[in-house]
């Protein structure tokens, strides 16, 4: 269900032509203010369909069981701390998933994270 879902919010994958205009779509990128030399970062812009960052984050939940994306996602966490570190972690991951669906979507390969010893999917 979420493999449709992130399919019809993305549309036509020829429509972004790196996986960081991708990244940017879905509104899990942080708002950037800048003026003149100042660079003030935000929280997440959310600017795009809601309903892909939810699928997103789900499918996060999900791959954070699998060891090519847990060791990232704690050591996130570790690092963040206990107040947000989880939730941002979270989100590292979801780029992270995002990125990876922009090359298996362009390229029409299978997912296969670096560091995983067999395939995940067919």
């Amino acid at each position: 269900m979420l493999a449709f879902t992130i399919a019809a919010e993305i549309g036509a994958i020829e429509r972004f032509a790196s996986p960081e205009k991708l990244a940017g779509y879905t509104g899990l990128c942080p708002r950037v203010n800048q003026s003149g030399d100042k660079d003030r970062r935000g929280p997440l812009t959310k600017h795009g369909p809601r309903y892909l960052r939810w699928a997103l984050l789900e499918a996060t939940m999900h791959a954070l069981k699998h060891p090519a994306y847990s060791e990232r996602y704690q050591r996130n966490k570790r690092r963040l701390g206990k107040q947000r570190g989880a939730k941002v972690a979270q989100i590292d991951i979801a780029r992270k998933l995002t990125v990876a669906i922009w090359h298996m979507l362009t390229r029409n390969e299978t997912f296969a994270p670096r560091g995983a010893t067999f395939r995940l999917a067919t």
